[in-house]
């Protein structure tokens, strides 16, 4: 199944290193602040229906998600909420651009290994700067022969990248945490994929078809893909 393939693309977060924990724990942290006005279950709902109304604006990442907090709070609220409390909400926010970096296991080695014998590419999505100041904490940056920081994940952009780079499909393939945005529309363009699992996936991530598990290798850590090419 991956005799063909010549280049490797790798997700970023969650795939390489953690993530999502980081905004979930933000997201507690905002529904604290919300309490005198809306019960916890409440607050989370309103906050993701604000982050699907603007993804299509703001995109994908952490500035994204502290506008949609602000945003939120001032709609749930009808405006009672106080400046000092949006104040927290900014600072709170403020953490997710200067989270630290917590490598996942096996990543370096992974790497270190499929050096010159493949090449490995970083495809990932989200806000540029903060996309460039994670891959730059995390010391990986000179494993990859090319970085790609896309506003999504879907098959044209995947196209655009093949192409650009001289790659065609069958010599592609793809690791990645999520179905939606690293699995479904790599194998739709006719590539390979390799699913790793996260423990915690975002609600979006996970709004997905379920594919034909045929069509791409499901691996419990990412150490394992060394056992399969």
């Amino acid at each position: 199944m991956l005799s063909q393939i010549k280049v490797i693309g790798f997700d970023a977060d969650d795939t390489l290193w953690v993530n999502e924990p980081f905004y979930q724990e933000v997201e507690k942290k905002f529904c604290q602040i919300m309490k005198p006005y809306l019960i916890e279950k409440e607050t989370s709902a309103e906050l993701f229906k604000t982050e699907m109304q603007n993804l299509k604006i703001y995109g994908y990442g952490a500035k994204g998600f502290l506008l949609a907090m602000i945003e939120t709070s001032l709609r749930a609220t009808q405006g009672k909420i106080t400046t000092t409390e949006i104040n927290k909400i900014i600072e709170i926010g403020k953490t997710l651009l200067t989270m630290p970096i917590h490598m996942l296991a096996g990543v370096e080695e992974v790497l270190q290994k499929l050096q010159g014998q493949y090449i490995l590419i970083l495809v990932t999505k989200g806000d540029l700067l903060d996309q460039e100041r994670k891959l730059q904490d995390s010391g990986l940056i000179d494993n990859f022969h090319h970085i790609e920081i896309m506003s999504d994940k879907h098959e044209n952009n995947y196209k655009k990248l093949l192409s650009r780079l001289d790659i065609k499909p069958e010599e592609f393939l793809m690791v990645g945490n999520s179905i939606k945005s690293d699995i479904l529309p790599v194998i739709n363009i006719g590539a390979k994929a390799v699913h790793v699992p996260f423990e915690v996936t975002w609600q979006h991530e996970s709004n997905h078809s379920t594919p034909d598990s045929e069509t791409f290798i499901t691996i419990s850590e990412i150490s394992e893909i060394l056992n399969i090419l």
